[in-house]
């Protein structure tokens, strides 16, 4: 027997501290899931760069918690992977079983992207389905038609991308499905990490259904299912009062993409995203009408359910429901009752089937920072002004015989926003992951790490200034392959309020011989040999307000932490910097002075 949403909300309601201890509850497993999963896996995108997610759903799909420690592209789809799960038993006349553990990966189904696996395990209570458990994590490899999960940015359909688990019982009634498991160990490079990494997920997915039951059956069905409802309420109502103090209207911004530089089609570069966002009362529709049309044999398409909803919601959230101001919302499926999300369909953001979509990453974060650009002018001081993409980048090749593959993430970077610089070298937006120690890169596959550190000299002009990026300079120290996924090369981070531009990303191949070769932001996989190095200079962020409204001794500690020169002090900020620190004096008159004929 499966109980209803209507069944639930037709019980009692429930006082607002035992609501707030089962919210507290709730959100304790999702941690306690994430841990499991971090320190039980193999590969480092997940062990340390955190690019996982851990959930629980009601038996509707509804998400009722996430992990703090996850990301929110990670965490936010598990919902559409429960509920494309759900529509894909309906239709073959699967049911759910005590014991089960669903796979799934399916980018038309839910699923994010197809490297992004969901384990997805039912909780009974009885014969009674309460909820869902689920992990998801991105995978070094799935036998996609190049090594590793980052970098395939050109591949015929989605079949090219890698094996696809739709909605499949990887575990039936508690009996491991040998040949399944058996299908993945012969078709996925590296099979020991990523069969490692999927066992840390179910027991993830174990520890979250055991400790759901263990609270039903503490509090009750009433009791808990009055606090659900109350709980999604409540963060409905939340985010509904601050829709409602934005003034009524339709905000439109156009973003681009980079997309494929080197290509001598026009129609595969500069994509634009369209976003009109619309306010009437205390809802909120987002529309993606003129975005560029999907892409064929081209990977940068991006699910509509997995990525570009996730994109959004997340956007509105932060910048509605901005968590300095009121701390712990519960995060749940209430806060996007109030949004409607539209796009055509064989756009960029609604592509149709088969259109491979592995490569979606940094486009969606496009998607995030354009619906941020439309709303800005509503909300000047809830927003950043541009960000700085971050970069996917995949390793591979074989020492002794034997194959190896590591994936790694480089940072971005927040524009300023009001009150405040723009946060320093960070996974931005829907990312929100960790950067990879150099100790453990260098300890687990033959790559040394020869450069990292932040940009000289390349931050965006403000009031208050674009964050900076890294330069991460990697060498080989075996003969190898290497892709990439990433965007800002053409395409820089849009300055508010009269701030400027961040600077653009760079790629560079520094080849044993001397020679350094400029690479595209989408690269396909090319060969390198022992002593090649990969130097990735990361995108900045844009500045926020007028350069010349910046406080001189913000700009002074700027040049002395080495992020400005005196010259850039006084040509973007108009001020003076002499031998004894601000020149108060010459900077008020350069300030005061007009400006020359033309400027």
């Amino acid at each position: 027997m499966v109980g209803s949403a209507a069944q639930r909300t037709a019980g009692p309601r429930i006082d607002p501290v035992t609501a707030s201890v089962i919210q507290g509850a709730l959100e304790n497993i999702a941690v306690e899931m994430g841990f499991k999963l971090m320190r039980m896996s193999y590969s480092s995108i997940i062990r340390e760069s955190e690019d996982f997610g851990a959930a629980i759903c009601d038996s509707v799909g509804r998400q009722l918690c996430e992990c703090s420690k996850s990301t929110p592209l990670q965490s936010g789809p598990i919902p559409g992977y429960v509920k494309g799960i759900q529509k894909l038993f309906e239709e073959r006349g699967h049911r759910f079983a005590p014991g089960d553990v669903i796979i799934h990966n399916d980018p038309y189904r839910g699923a994010s992207h197809s490297p992004d696996v969901g384990f997805c395990m039912p909780i009974f209570d009885g014969e009674t389905l309460i909820g869902f458990s689920m992990t998801t994590a991105h995978h070094l490899d799935l036998g996609s038609a190049q090594p590793g999960s980052m970098g395939l940015v050109e591949c015929v359909d989605r079949y090219a991308e890698g094996v696809i688990f739709r909605a499949l019982k990887i575990v039936d009634a508690g009996k491991l499905n040998d040949v399944a498991w058996q299908m993945i160990t012969d078709n996925v490079r590296m099979s020991d990490l990523v069969l490692g990494d999927m066992e840390a997920q179910i027991a993830a997915c174990r520890v979250g259904a055991n400790r759901f039951l263990e609270l039903y059956r503490s509090y009750g069905a009433e009791t808990l299912w009055g606090a659900v409802e109350d709980l999604l309420d409540y963060s409905e109502r939340l985010m509904r009062s601050q829709i409602a103090k934005v003034p009524d209207g339709v905000y439109r911004a156009t973003g681009h993409i980079d997309g494929f530089l080197d290509s001598a089609d026009p129609a595969l570069s500069m994509l634009p995203i369209e976003v009109a966002v619309t306010v009437r009362g205390d809802d909120i529709a987002v529309d993606f009408t003129g975005t560029a049309p999907q892409l064929e044999h081209h990977a940068i398409n991006m699910p509509f359910v997995g990525t570009v909803d996730v994109a959004v919601r997340l956007m509105l959230r932060t910048i509605l429901l901005d968590s300095a101001e009121f701390l712990n919302v519960p995060q749940n499926d209430g806060l996007f009752r109030p949004i409607t999300i539209t796009a055509p369909r064989g756009t960029l953001v609604n592509p149709i089937e088969p259109a491979p979509t592995i490569a979606r990453a940094t486009g969606g974060n496009r998607v995030a920072d354009t619906v941020m650009r439309a709303l800005a002018p509503a909300v000047p001081q809830s927003v950043s002004a541009g960000t700085g993409s971050l970069r996917g980048v995949a390793f591979s090749g074989f020492l002794e015989g034997q194959q190896w593959v590591h994936l790694e993430i480089f940072e971005g970077a927040y524009g300023g926003r009001y009150g405040k610089d723009g946060m320093d070298s960070v996974d931005t937006l829907y990312a929100n992951t960790r950067n990879n120690p150099i100790e453990d890169i260098e300890s687990h596959v033959p790559l040394r790490v020869v450069r990292y550190e932040f940009r000289d000299h390349a931050v965006a002009a403000g009031r208050w200034r674009g964050g900076v990026n890294s330069v991460k300079e990697i060498e080989f120290l075996c003969d190898g392959s290497v892709s990439a996924e990433s965007d800002n090369h053409k395409v820089a981070a849009w300055g508010f309020d009269g701030g400027a531009e961040g600077y653009n990303s760079e790629l560079i191949l520094a080849t044993a011989d001397g020679q350094r070769i400029q690479l595209p932001s989408m690269l396909p996989t090319i060969q390198v040999s022992r002593g090649d190095r990969l130097v990735c200079i990361g995108g900045t962020g844009g500045g926020y307000g007028s350069p010349k409204s910046r406080d001189p001794q913000q700009v002074y500690q700027d040049v002395c932490d080495d992020l400005i020169t005196v010259e850039q002090a006084a040509q973007d900020y108009a001020v003076v910097i002499g031998d004894q620190g601000v020149d108060l004096e010459r900077t008020r008159l350069f300030r005061n002075a007009p400006p020359a004929r033309g400027e």
